[in-house]
């Protein structure tokens, strides 16, 4: 086992994909043998399935109407009418009157002959032995009509059937007739009717439309007078109640389903010859053939498409290393207009790693450039740098020292406030602070701005201490207090009221910066967001606070906007109601 993997293993791809189409073939084919052979197995079973169903409602509904007609012959034989005729030509010596009795007898039995399409004719015998003929009219020869008489004689009063024979092919109902008075029953013989009755009109009415229905009773044959075969040829092979079986008789062939009547010991054969059953069969070997041709077309198409699929990229490989033999590391990395991204397989893998090898060779090349380049940029930087913070820091304690010398007490508070605001704006402190930390800074930037706007503004803070230990995100509030001074104070000549206040709702605590300034669109919020407005300012904008927000505690908190133009502008900062390691102060 192990020396055939290792000879496949090294075999040249050719190889391999010849050996990959020749299973792929042999496998399609063993499926379409199973396929076939379920069709057939399947097939089989449906047509003995559909060929008992329609030979079972035949049967019984044949049955059915010859159990209709013995009950005719039952209600014939027990009209009071007829009953009456046949006991006065019985009692009668007068041949005048028996003659007038037979004529009254033929009239009644035309009323039942002319209503029944299922008669040939019905024959009445009475006492004295005379006949009378109503319907259709064969001769029935004397022989046979001893044989009816006799059996009609032997049932005492039940009916009897006799056979199509060559020289009539009625099925014959007979039987005995019995005198009864109302309620008083002496049951004399007093005639002998039988009925003739047309099968070939039963079955082609009632009987399936597919195959050919044969009735049989032992060796007699009822339907049809001249079947096909010989039906003593297959008795043999009926061996249950139902069943089905397939048979050669006379060098044909046929599929025989039966039936065998549990009422009248009669047995239904539904008789179709083998032939015409399976040409359906026949016409679904040749789709399995076509079918299976198709698949082994694709297979062939589709090897060849995968062989190719196969060296392709190699060949491309090989003209790319070509290339970076040479040196020319640029174009080995180039795809080629016509060509497409390699796919994800090795083959693929192996493209991708070549080209970052290429890539990585190139770049070592490059890198002394880059360097000096980065060399440059970083000095240029530096020089930009060489102000910082500190020298602000220091610049600003030195402003504030010399103003409280010469007691200018406005301006040194002026510079403590703009020395807090910008080392808490530089500062590398957590980016979340406590409430108390920010509204610091927003009173520190409220001293600036009292300075210089003096009277017209006035601002009001409502936010009760017990609430200072809350946490919230560093420069909220104060962006917020300077757009209201920029879009609501500066523009206008008289007092602007500016608020800060707090609240708490069920799921959140709410701070509200509040103005009295022309106001703005409730949806600005939506339209920065979506890239349709763009502001003016640059400073923290509030789609900046609001992500902030959003990102630190949840797509439940951010700004939200209740305003309209006219009508001031009132922003709702919502931050979490409770949470962990909070402590009231």
């Amino acid at each position: 086992m192990q020396t055939w993997k290792s000879r496949f293993r090294h075999m040249k791809i050719k190889n391999k994909l010849s050996i990959l189409i020749a299973f792929i073939v042999a496998m399609t084919f063993a499926f379409a043998l199973i396929v076939q052979q379920y069709a057939f197995s399947v097939y089989d079973e449906q047509l003995y399935v559909k060929s008992s169903r329609v030979l079972y409602l035949s049967s019984s509904a044949i049955e059915k109407e010859l159990e209709r007609l013995e009950q005719l012959s039952f209600n014939i034989i027990t009209d009071t009418q007829i009953q009456s005729q046949l006991k006065s030509i019985a009692q009668s010596d007068s041949d005048y009157d028996r003659l007038t009795l037979r004529k009254h007898m033929v009239d009644r039995l035309l009323t039942y002959v002319g209503s029944e399409p299922s008669l040939y004719s019905i024959h009445m015998v009475d006492a004295a032995g005379a006949q009378q003929d109503v319907g259709s009219l064969v001769p029935i020869q004397a022989g046979k009509r001893d044989v009816i008489l006799r059996l009609a004689d032997n049932a005492e009063g039940q009916a009897r059937w006799t056979f199509p024979d060559a020289s009539d092919p009625a099925l014959i109902l007979a039987r005995q007739i019995r005198s009864y008075s109302g309620t008083m029953f002496d049951l004399q013989d007093i005639g002998t009717i039988f009925m003739r009755i047309n099968m070939e009109r039963i079955v082609h009415e009632l009987g399936a439309g597919e195959g050919d229905l044969i009735v049989t009773s032992g060796p007699d044959v009822i339907y049809p007078s001249q079947p096909h075969f010989d039906p003593a040829l297959i008795q043999s092979s009926i061996t249950s109640e139902t069943g089905y079986f397939i048979k050669e008789i006379q060098g044909k062939t046929y599929f025989v389903a039966y039936n065998r009547s549990s009422a009248t010991g009669w047995t239904y054969l539904n008789v179709t010859p083998f032939n015409q059953i399976f040409r359906q069969i026949v016409l679904i070997k040749e789709i399995v053939i076509g079918v299976f041709i198709l698949i082994f077309a694709f297979a062939i198409l589709w090897g060849i498409r995968f062989s190719r699929g196969l060296t392709r990229p190699i060949e491309n490989l090989i003209a790319r290393m070509k290339l970076a033999e040479k040196g020319n590391f640029a174009e080995a990395n180039i795809l080629a207009g016509d060509q497409e991204p390699p796919a994800m397989d090795e083959l693929g893998l192996l493209h991708r790693t070549f080209r970052l090898m290429v890539e990585r060779i190139n770049d070592l090349i490059t890198e002394n450039y880059a360097s000096r380049l980065l060399i440059k940029e970083t000095e240029f930087k530096a020089l930009q740098a060489q102000i910082n913070p500190h020298f602000l820091y220091n610049t600003l304690e030195s402003i504030n020292w010399m103003a409280k010398i010469n007691k200018q007490t406005q301006i040194s508070q002026m510079v403590q406030a703009l020395a807090f605001l910008l080392r808490n704006s530089v500062s590398l402190k957590e980016p979340i602070l406590t409430l108390k930390e920010e509204l610091e800074m927003v009173q520190h930037y409220i001293t600036i701005q009292k300075f210089r706007f003096e009277e017209r503004l006035s601002f009001h803070m409502d936010v009760p201490e017990r609430e200072h230990f809350r946490k919230i995100p560093k420069l909220t509030l104060q962006p917020l207090l300077e757009n209201a001074i920029h879009y609501a104070l500066e523009p206008s000549v008289g007092t602007c009221t500016i608020s800060l206040t707090s609240r708490e709702e069920a799921d959140a605590f709410v701070l509200i910066v509040e103005d009295d300034g022309p106001g703005m669109a409730s949806n600005t919020l939506e339209l920065l967001r979506e890239g349709r407005l763009t502001t003016a300012g640059n400073g923290i904008g509030l789609l900046n606070i609001d992500e902030r927000i959003r990102f630190a505690f949840g797509e439940s908190y951010g700004l939200f906007i209740d305003s309209a133009p006219g009508l001031g502008t009132r922003i709702h900062i919502r931050l979490p109601k409770e949470m962990e390691g909070s402590e009231h102060v």
